[in-house]
């Protein structure tokens, strides 16, 4: 098992573990969601407002970016995870 210490909780091979301070529902993480929520959406109106041309000239370069990202992050980090899901070894075990 693969653990990389975080704030609020661990990260394995299969995501993140829930622990006391990690819980979704906590008062804490609600509150800097919804922060991170308002702060996002004022930049983005400004940014659709005040920068349009700037953002439609980014478009192009956003959509080729956007496929090795879905590529690298999309399959859970390589592709050997559903292997190890049901118990099976891969090579490099």
């Amino acid at each position: 098992m693969i653990e990389v210490k975080r704030l609020g909780g661990q990260f394995t091979e299969h995501g993140l573990m829930n622990t006391p301070s990690s819980s979704p529902n906590s008062p804490a993480r609600r509150f800097f969601g919804l922060i991170a929520w308002v702060l996002g959406a004022i930049g983005a109106y400004f940014l659709l407002t005040r920068h349009f041309d700037h953002v439609l000239q980014a478009v192009p370069f956003v959509l080729l970016l956007a496929c090795p990202l879905m590529h690298v992050f999309g399959h859970r980090h390589g592709h050997g995870a559903h292997q190890k899901e049901h118990g099976e070894r891969s090579k490099d075990d």
